[in-house]
């Protein structure tokens, strides 16, 4: 059964508490130092992924006892156990370990709850920088500034304007490249984690593409958060992205992009 609104808004506020907490975990890592060690997949994991991992799942466990938790660093569940799930929180408690690493602040913590394959609520946390996006179905998009009051936040249009496109600090790729050539004259805004796609939220850039792996956990939080904004998460073929749909936690290639724009798909090799 889907939650109601009521039950929605009361997680998506416990949530976002639970998201700072991480968060202060996080940055008593990042200001102590930390060490690096290397996943089976060759992607980095430091202390504060596993800090950040066991504050959120033990506090969404408790919050929704009833809605399992898939997270980056949680064991793989097999999808014939997965696709029973009509409502379940999916979460990366350090997106952006590389930035994380290299100290530059641009990583945050997603929390996204998803039913029936798309999400309903979603929380975009970038500790460093003391800044919350946020968002549930039917409920609008948000941006908060340490204790400022919540400001909403709308995607832009993109007219007849230069696009600006958000590109990733670390996985610039040749292809990326082939494809930026071939939408023309454009800015160019480097950002780490989830965080690019919040720049579509907001309206400061037109365009994310990421013509690179990624995971479920990676997207769906912002995914929710741009989609009230009045923006699209959209694989290579301009469909939104679905989750929990195949053994695979891997998602397609993919296109955030804002109101009145163009089918970005035709700019693919």
């Amino acid at each position: 059964m889907r939650p109601d609104s009521r039950v929605i808004d009361t997680l998506l506020h416990e949530a976002i508490l639970l998201a700072r907490e991480a968060g202060t975990e996080i940055m008593r890592v990042y200001r102590e130092g930390f060490d690096v060690h290397q996943k089976h997949d060759k992607t980095p994991l430091t202390t504060a992924d596993l800090a950040a991992h066991r504050c959120l799942l033990g506090g969404l466990s408790t919050l929704e006892p009833h809605f399992p938790v898939i997270s980056e660093e949680s064991d793989a569940l097999p999808f014939s156990e997965r696709a029973r799930w009509p409502t379940y929180w999916l979460i990366d408690p350090l997106d952006g370990t590389r930035e994380f690493i290299k100290r530059n602040d641009e990583f945050s913590v997603n929390i996204a709850l998803v039913h029936g394959h798309h999400p309903i609520l979603g929380i975009v946390h970038a500790p460093a920088l003391e800044t919350t996006y946020f968002a549930r179905e039917g409920g609008g998009a948000w941006r908060q500034d340490g204790t400022d009051a919540p400001s909403p936040i709308r995607v832009r249009k993109l007219g007849n304007r230069r696009p600006v496109v958000a590109g990733s600090r670390s996985h610039a790729g040749t292809r990326l490249g082939r494809f930026l050539e071939a939408i023309g004259p454009h800015k160019l805004i480097s950002m780490g984690s989830a965080l690019k796609s919040c720049l579509v939220a907001e309206g400061v850039a037109d365009l994310y593409v990421r013509l690179g792996p990624t995971s479920e956990w990676d997207t769906a939080a912002a995914q929710c958060v741009v989609e009230e904004a009045g923006g699209q998460i959209t694989d290579t073929g301009m469909q939104p992205l679905r989750y929990n749909t195949k053994d695979s936690l891997l998602n397609p290639h993919f296109f955030v992009f804002g109101a009145d724009s163009r089918d970005w798909s035709q700019y693919l090799d």
